[in-house]
């Protein structure tokens, strides 16, 4: 009897120790991405980071300069001017694309006749590399073009002008056709979280009065607060590094107007062969990645303590 109580109690004892123990697959599978982040993620950041404090032409060895670099960005009109730009865009081009893309999702989510095809139609240019994109819309915007088309059909013949040559218009006009690939991308994310929100708390809300527009504040939009994130990590990400699109349809032109950091950046490594002081935009572009995207985190999770 002793000896069978001593063995039931060590038995669950080290049961515990062996589910404690790590199992080798799992450690592969964490140690393994990471490393692979390592090589390919981590260590470039830190070596732009260096080259940003060198003037490197790609060719001669670096030399240190400290932060040179950084003194003469503030200096520098046309990185203000892609700094403005870049905000804009990332106001614009992240706004409207959470707004059209939730918008689509509110009236998609539900099963009926069609919807699987409106669903495909809007996801479609998702597919399509920024380049096919760029090509079709500069069919779209050239000289009466179907844009031009579309205005004089409509009587309005005075606002037609060169949407990708005047400077008033060329950013706004490069954002239309990013709009047209994001919004698709933004609706499937917003339907996987709208899929997965308990039919009985909208229910519940109906049963207690609540109208449409209180159940999508009080309800729906609380619930996506997982899916909001993901959101706008991606949003921010693809709006600082927006670049094929632009760079296709007017490479930051004219005089600078549709600059934005990720083509200067370009132009000023690839074209002026100034690798350092472009190493030196990329750390703006990430600094202004991880402000945005740490500043909401940081309020949700306020928000969620409180």
């Amino acid at each position: 009897m002793t000896a069978t109580i001593s063995t039931t109690s060590v038995t669950p004892t080290r049961r515990r120790r062996r589910s404690a123990r790590l199992s080798p697959l799992l450690v592969a599978f964490v140690l393994v991405p990471f490393a692979v982040e390592s090589v390919w993620v981590f260590w470039p950041a830190i070596q732009g980071f260096w080259f940003s404090l060198t003037r490197w032409d790609g060719m001669t060895p670096p030399t240190f300069v400290g932060t040179d670099n950084y003194v003469e960005l503030a200096g520098d009109a046309t990185f203000r001017g892609a700094l403005v730009n870049t905000v804009i865009w990332l106001v614009l081009f992240g706004g409207l694309s959470v707004l059209g893309g939730f918008g689509m999702a509110l009236v998609l989510q539900k099963e009926r006749r069609w919807v699987g095809f409106y669903r495909a139609a809007l996801f479609t240019p998702v597919v399509f590399s920024l380049v096919v994109t760029a090509l079709v819309w500069r069919v779209f915007y050239q000289p009466d073009g179907i844009a031009d088309t579309l205005l004089r059909a409509v009587g309005l013949e005075q606002l037609i002008r060169p949407w990708l040559a005047d400077p008033q218009t060329a950013l706004y006009a490069v954002i239309l056709p990013a709009l047209w690939r994001q919004i698709g991308y933004v609706m499937v994310l917003f339907l996987a979280g709208l899929k997965a929100i308990d039919p009985a708390l909208h229910e519940a809300a109906r049963m207690d009065g609540a109208n449409a527009w209180q159940r999508l504040r009080h309800v729906t939009i609380p619930q996506l607060k997982g899916v909001n994130a993901v959101v706008l990590s991606v949003i921010v990400i693809d709006s600082l590094r927006s670049f094929d699109i632009v760079w296709s349809l007017t490479k930051g032109g004219p005089y600078h107007s549709s600059e934005l950091l990720s083509t200067y950046m370009y132009s000023t490594a690839f074209q002026s062969l100034r690798l350092g002081y472009a190493s030196a935009i990329a750390v703006v572009i990430f600094v202004l990645a991880l402000a945005v995207i740490l500043g909401y985190l940081v309020r949700a999770f306020r928000e969620e303590a409180s």
